[in-house]
């Protein structure tokens, strides 16, 4: 099948260069924001598939991939959500969605909750829900730092294997080949927010419909967790992918696919 990419680009906004991917070109808008240690090029076959139907678009999160980082950059939760709500106002998007997975669950939620954002639909996959007084989140932090270590020295696949057994060969390679353009700063400063920042009071101040999308074999997001935050947020929708742990599209791709539905207008 034809690639759906289209091409790599960067652009100024909230004060920053931000460096995207864009795919299919037309249909629907879709801001994808990946995770913590997650560059947007490792998120190009969700993309691909994505770019079948939207105009997508993949953002690489401040302090990774592409984008700008430096260690006078803020790397806190409020800066990156505001940081995705320029972008999209830069690039002139008015009628479109934002999918985070993880911490960029977390940076989608803020951005419109008190950043301005105003997207059409927000769909949050697997974010962390830890934070002050809860349970916290369930990885940890040298799993991250020593593995950004290794590839920044020049290591390769095998050594990647450790920190992603059940992976493929060709997502492995991908990782280890872009996880070295993680800022470890930027990722020891997202990581200790997962503690800090409280996402919770965030939900009450959605308006947009909003889809929780959890991982049925993850840790993540237990039960009790989800009916906390259909509370909070009442009229969220709600889907587990049973099979996947928290990276779930790497897990289940046509599960993940399968959990959106029509949720953003026409299936995935």
């Amino acid at each position: 099948m034809t690639s759906t990419h289209l091409y790599g680009a960067n652009i100024r906004a909230n004060g920053i260069r931000q460096h995207y991917l864009r795919y299919g070109g037309e249909g629907p808008a879709v801001v994808i924001v990946p995770g913590i240690t997650s560059p947007a090029v490792t998120w190009g076959f969700v993309a691909e598939r994505f770019g079948r139907s939207f105009d997508t678009y993949v953002l690489d999160v401040r302090g990774r991939g592409l984008s700008e980082a430096s260690d006078a950059l803020d790397y806190g939760l409020d800066a990156m959500a505001a940081d995705l709500t320029a972008f999209a106002e830069a690039l002139g998007l008015r009628d479109y969605a934002v999918v985070g997975h993880s911490m960029g669950a977390r940076i989608g939620l803020r951005a419109v909750s008190r950043h301005g954002a105003q997207p059409r639909r927000l769909v949050l996959v697997d974010p962390p829900v830890s934070g002050p007084g809860r349970r916290p989140y369930p990885a940890q932090l040298p799993w991250y730092v020593d593995s950004i270590r290794l590839m920044r020295s020049g290591a390769g696949i095998e050594e990647m294997r450790r920190f992603c057994p059940t992976w493929t060969e060709a997502q492995l390679r991908l990782r280890a080949e872009w996880l070295h353009t993680c800022d470890e700063r930027a990722i020891v400063t997202a990581f200790e927010a997962f503690q800090t920042d409280d996402i919770h009071a965030d939900f009450p101040r959605v308006r947009c419909p909003t889809l929780l999308i959890s991982a049925g074999r993850g840790d993540v997001i237990p039960p009790q967790d989800e009916a906390e935050i259909r509370d909070l947020l009442p009229g969220i929708l709600t889907v587990r992918v049973e099979t996947a742990g928290h990276m779930i599209p790497w897990d289940d791709e046509e599960g993940f696919y399968r959990a959106f539905g029509d949720f953003l207008g026409k299936p995935v």
